[in-house]
């Protein structure tokens, strides 16, 4: 079967790719599994040293990799640039950092010496998503490599071309032969990916319906498994928060890559006492996005990665308003090639209504009334997500005790848009998956943590 990567801005073909079989799939498992074997015993100084070469290289074909990702989903050229660029910096942090993350430390017990190592695995098997095709893919990846583990990646057929070309680049920076492979399959073939007996581990981003596929088919095998979920971030505004800052992170977080981000702020919550300034800043800034061609250097807001999704998108808005909530701006579809969907906000968004029970993965805005300040922690923990959360207060000693003890999410932020550094450790709770990417823990998800006694 074919598989097509089409432009979101214009609707033309950009390439066309055969998925491949079981039994190719099989040897590329294999192949990754044996450069694995000798790669498992190489120092972590040459391990460091390939990372290093891999970021020069990456930065030698820093715009073919940004014009793919604008080219395939559609993300503004600009934000595509920063996109690789952070994966340049995941690079060199994990040079950095990754030595002593995974150096063994000893334990004081009853033996003469005790102490932890943290060894490679095996091959991990990565299924990524589209809407940051290479940053997604590089923070599986450069912790992969660097454990000492070989990686396959399955990535979302519209990002092919991205991943192929990732492929390619590990090839060309001196890595053993096989050590990556992109892999171009139906999600019957990633199952039997999955169930291989040299697949050690199992990462996906992506849905939550698909983390529950993929869990499934992990848990038959007794494979380890890692899931960053969807989310429905609650942005919570106290009031004595500062509106003008609450608003413009609330907007740039939302309208960031066209909406589709897992961790932008879906419902924003407000108490009375600023919530008519608080959505009217709120309504003044979204309007500053506008649609535009992504190739254009001033664009700051594209179109959506796939008709299929503008469409789904489009059905959850009018069912909110159907239901009762008001259209502010946007919530119509645009006539014309693309699949471009305007900023929207919805107010008087209510239980029942799709935009406060379930993620829109697009630019929608959600306001929620509170009644109170307690209402607004009600209403911001009261979703089967747990992925981010904020809340703007100016007094920093009640915000850390908002985000630390009230707030449930795998991140929270005081005054600050939530967003994923490698320094930090990044993942979810409850419908948000469990385990975690980046820092010292995203680096240990995927090792032999072995304990060693001698008496």
């Amino acid at each position: 079967m074919s598989i097509q990567t089409v432009n979101p801005a214009t609707g033309e073909v950009i390439e066309t790719y055969q998925e491949m079989s079981s039994a190719q799939v099989d040897e590329i498992v294999s192949q990754v599994d044996d450069a694995h074997q000798v790669w498992r015993s190489t120092s972590m100084a040459e391990r460091k040293k390939e990372l290093l070469h891999l970021a020069q290289l990456l930065q030698e074909r820093h715009e073919a990799f940004a014009q793919i990702i604008t080219q395939e989903m559609g993300k503004p050229i600009t934000a595509a640039r920063a996109e690789v660029d952070k994966c340049h910096y995941l690079c060199l942090y994990y040079a950095e950092h990754a030595p002593t993350q995974l150096a063994p430390h000893e334990i004081s017990t009853d033996f003469q010496k005790s102490y932890v190592t943290y060894e490679p695995i095996g091959v991990i098997f990565a299924i990524m998503p589209w809407n940051y095709p290479l940053w997604q893919a590089m923070r599986f990846l450069v912790p992969t490599l660097m454990t000492g583990n070989g990686g396959i990646l399955s990535h979302a057929p519209i990002s092919t071309g991205c991943s192929l070309m990732l492929e390619k680049l590990v090839q060309d920076s001196g890595y053993p032969e096989n050590i990556f492979r992109s892999v171009i399959v139906s999600n019957e073939v990633a199952a039997e990916i999955i169930a291989n007996h040299k697949i050690q581990g199992v990462t996906l981003t992506g849905s939550e319906g698909a983390g529950r596929a993929v869990a499934a088919e992990a848990g038959r095998g007794l494979k380890k498994v890692m899931l960053e979920l969807g989310g429905s971030d609650a942005y919570v505004i106290l009031d004595d928060a500062d509106v003008e800052l609450a608003a413009s992170s609330c907007v740039d977080s939302r309208m960031s890559n066209s909406g589709q981000v897992c961790i932008s702020a879906k419902r924003l919550i407000a108490v009375p006492e600023v919530r008519e300034e608080f959505q009217r800043l709120v309504i003044e800034k979204t309007k500053a996005f506008k649609m535009s061609d992504p190739q254009d250097e001033g664009c700051n807001f594209g179109p959506m990665a796939r008709h299929d999704l503008r469409a789904e998108l489009h059905q959850q808005v009018q069912d909110c308003i159907a239901q009762g909530a008001e259209l502010v701006c946007g919530g119509v579809m645009p006539e014309g090639p693309g699949n471009f969907y305007p900023p929207t906000i919805l107010r008087n968004v209510r239980p029942g209504m799709e935009a406060y029970d379930n993620e829109l993965f697009g630019p929608v805005i959600a306001f929620i009334d509170a009644d109170n300040e307690a209402h607004a922690f009600e209403i911001a923990n009261c979703t089967r997500f747990g992925l981010g959360a904020a809340v703007f207060t100016q007094d920093l000693v009640k915000g850390e005790h908002i985000a630390r003890n009230i707030l449930q999410a795998g991140t929270c932020c005081v005054n600050a848009k939530v967003i994923s550094d490698p320094a930090l450790p990044f993942g979810g709770i409850k419908a948000s998956g469990y385990g975690r990417e980046l820092a010292g823990e995203g680096i240990r998800e995927f090792v032999n943590i072995k304990t060693i006694c001698i008496r």
